[in-house]
C-alpha cells in the first residue's frame, strides 16, 4: 500500500507449499518510496530510490521460527532470544531504522525490485469494467547470494490494483482481505497430468533481464519427443516493434520429479536446429559484420529473410550456440477459465542458460496458454490475446493518484 506522503507497507507471505496452504511467514515491511527519472536502460520504467523504516516478522508454527533462527546463525543469533517460543500474531524486528538494527541480510532480503516501477494500462472487453490496471516491479535475481547486491534490468509478474483488476478474481480477493496475523491461503487449483503435448503460446509481452522484450511459442510432439518453438524478439515493452525471431527444433526428454521445487517435473531439453530472421536495420547490420563463420553467412543476410544457422554452429552475436542442451524445469497448471497454462524455468539473471544439470532453475517464466486451434494464436506483431494495452506516461501526480490503488501484496518463491 501506497501513501501520498510517499511511505508504504508492504506484506509478504511465505509458504511451506507450492499451492500456498500452508502458511510459514510473513514480512511486514514499511519503509518511503521517491521516484526519480525515466530509466535510461529499461524504456517505460521509472527508477526510484527507498528506504526502509521498519521490516518485521510474523512466524505461524514454532517449526518456521526454529527454520529463521537457524538462517541467522552468528550474523544476528539473538534476534529471537534463546529458549523462547513462539507467540501467535507477534511480529518481531528484523530491521529497526531507529534502533540501527538490520538482521535482513541474513536471509537475503532486500527491496530492490521497488527500484524499478512500471504502471500499465490494460482494457478488456470481456470482464467487467473493462479497465485492469498492473504494477510491475524489478526483477529478483536467480541466485539467492547476489539479491543483495543486484539492481533491477528487468520486471516480476505484475501486480494487479485492487480496483481495477481481472474479475472475476478469487486469489485477488483473498490476499486482499490477508494480514499478517490472517495469512492468505490460496484455493485448491486443478493439477492436470503433466502432458506437454500440444501448443503453448505468451499470453503477455514478456521481459527478460538486459532489455530483452519477447513472445514465445512452443509446439510438442509426443509421439517423437521432438519440440520447435519460435521466439518473437522485440525493441519495446509493448512488443509492437519487431527485431528479430528464432526459430529452434530438437528434442526432450521427461526425466523425474524435482527433487528441489515441489509439484515440479524435471526436463533435458536439446537444442539442433534455429533458423535466425532479422527483422530491423539494427540486427541486420550487426549479422552482416560479424565475423566470417560464426553466425551463418556473413553478408548475405536480408531483411524478413531467415537463415539457418546450424552450419556455423549457432550465432556467437546471438549468444546462441549448436548443438545445445539444456536441463529445465516444468509444472502444468489449470486456471479458472479450465485453460492449461505451462510455466518453464526462470532463465538465469545472468544471461547464462542452464547448461549443466547444477543450473536447472527453481523457479518459473510467466505461463504459456495451451492452444487449441490456428485461430487461438498470437500476431507476430501484436500479443493481445486478451488485451489492448495502452501504456500511461508516468507523470509524479498520476503515478502517485494510481498507486494509492494499489496494493502490494505477494508471493517471493524460495529457492
Amino acid at each position: 500500500m501506497f501513501y501520498p506522503n510517499r511511505l508504504f507497507k508492504a506484506l509478504q507471505f511465505y509458504y511451506m507449499d507450492p499451492q500456498c496452504h500452508q502458511p510459514s511467514y510473513s514480512l511486514v515491511i514499511k519503509g518511503k518510496l521517491r521516484l526519480r527519472q525515466a530509466s535510461w536502460i529499461m524504456r517505460g520504467a521509472t527508477e526510484a530510490d527507498y528506504h526502509l523504516h521498519k521490516v518485521g516478522i510474523v512466524f505461524y508454527s514454532q517449526e518456521a521460527m526454529s527454520n529463521i533462527k537457524a538462517q541467522m546463525n552468528r550474523t544476528c543469533a539473538d534476534f529471537v532470544s534463546t529458549g523462547r517460543t513462539w507467540a501467535p500474531g507477534r511480529v518481531y524486528e528484523l530491521l529497526s531504522d531507529k534502533a540501527d538494527r538490520d538482521c535482513t541480510a541474513a536471509i537475503n532480503f532486500t527491496m530492490h525490485e521497488l527500484s524499478l516501477v512500471r504502471l500499465e494500462k490494460q482494457y478488456n472487453s470481456q470482464q467487467m469494467g473493462g479497465l485492469v490496471e498492473k504494477l510491475f516491479l524489478g526483477d529478483i535475481h536467480t541466485e539467492i547470494s547476489e539479491r543483495i547486491h543486484y539492481r533491477p534490468n528487468g520486471y516480476q509478474l505484475p501486480l494487479q490494483s485492487a480496483m481495477h483488476h481481472v474479475y472475476p478474481c478469487r486469489v485477488c480477493e483473498i490476499i486482499y482481505n490477508a494480514d499478517e496475523h490472517q495469512p492468505p491461503v490460496l484455493p485448491q487449483t486443478l493439477q492436470p497430468q503433466g502432458h506437454l503435448k500440444g501448443k503453448w503460446v505468451s499470453s503477455q509481452c514478456e521481459v527478460r533481464p538486459a532489455v530483452l522484450f519477447l513472445t514465445r511459442y512452443l509446439i510438442f510432439h509426443d509421439d517423437n519427443h521432438t519440440w520447435e518453438g519460435y521466439y518473437y524478439h522485440y525493441a519495446d515493452p509493448l512488443c509492437r516493434q519487431p527485431t528479430f525471431t528464432l526459430c529452434a527444433r530438437g528434442h526432450y526428454t521427461k526425466v523425474e520429479n524435482s527433487k528441489h521445487v515441489k509439484g515440479g517435473t524435471e526436463l533435458v531439453f536439446t537444442v539442433s536446429k534455429v533458423w535466425v530472421k532479422p527483422l530491423s536495420q539494427e540486427i541486420l547490420q550487426m549479422l552482416n559484420t560479424s565475423p566470417s563463420g560464426n553466425c551463418g553467412v556473413a553478408g548475405l543476410w536480408a531483411m524478413g529473410e531467415e537463415q539457418d544457422i546450424a552450419g556455423t554452429g549457432g550465432c556467437d552475436v546471438l549468444g546462441i550456440s549448436l548443438p545445445h542442451t539444456e536441463y529445465e524445469l516444468f509444472k502444468i497448471e489449470q486456471d479458472n477459465s479450465g485453460r492449461h497454462l505451462l510455466y518453464l524455468g526462470e532463465r538465469p539473471t545472468d544471461g547464462s542458460s542452464p547448461s549443466t544439470p547444477n543450473k536447472r532453475p527453481t523457479s518459473y517464466q510467466p505461463p504459456l496458454i495451451q492452444c487449441f486451434d490456428e485461430l487461438t494464436l498470437p500476431s507476430k506483431q501484436s500479443l493481445s490475446m486478451d488485451f489492448a494495452p495502452n501504456i500511461a506516461h508516468l507523470s509524479l501526480p498520476h503515478f502517485w493518484a494510481l498507486l494509492l490503488m494499489f496494493i502490494v501484496l505477494h508471493i517471493l518463491r524460495l529457492n
